[in-house]
């Protein structure tokens, strides 16, 4: 029987979605997935992950109190989010999933290094082996050195978003160089 363009790379490498959308996961079952905030974001616009969304969102509301403002609980409800589709995504591929740390924090060492554990201390909170995960982090020179530390304490990492120094700042006008 003749194999079809995703059979055949099947057998010839690891096939990775890059989605948020798990029913295209289901679809297609790839080995691995990873996971981004435009990703997720797209997919929990999906009415058929509403419920996971509001889930993450009465929970953060909850674990923060009442006190808590907006930003806070939208941040820590994102977090939160991402691992929700990843452990939803786990159940699905027999390989990793990979988890952004938030590309705001990708010249900064330390906050980077915090993320990666948190999002571990969240997957393992969930019963999931932290070899099952990648912490995708931003591939600047703060990122690969969170990534060092974070390998070091058997926490995987894969880096992405390569940024230039245009992006570090704001873009000086003409004639102000």
């Amino acid at each position: 029987m003749a194999q079809n363009l995703l059979e055949q790379l099947k057998s010839m490498t690891v096939v990775v979605a890059d989605t948020g959308d798990i029913q295209a996961i289901e679809a297609f079952t790839p080995q691995d997935a990873t996971t981004n905030p435009s990703l997720i974001t797209a997919a929990a616009q999906m009415p058929q992950y509403q419920e996971i969304v509001d889930q993450t969102l009465r929970q953060a509301r909850q674990e923060l109190g009442e006190q808590a403002e907006s930003p806070e609980i939208v941040s820590l409800a994102f977090d939160r989010l991402a691992v929700a589709f990843g452990l939803k995504i786990l159940e699905i591929i027999p390989g990793r999933v990979s988890t952004e740390v938030d590309a705001r924090l990708s010249y900064d060492t330390e906050a980077t290094i915090a993320k990666g554990r948190e999002l571990i201390a969240q997957y393992e909170a969930a019963g999931v082996n932290r070899e099952r995960i990648l912490i995708k982090i931003a591939s600047t020179w703060e990122g690969i050195k969170a990534a060092e530390v974070l390998e070091k304490e058997g926490i995987h990492c894969n880096l992405t978003l390569l940024f230039g120094l245009h992006q570090r700042s704001p873009v000086p006008k003409r004639g102000s160089l």
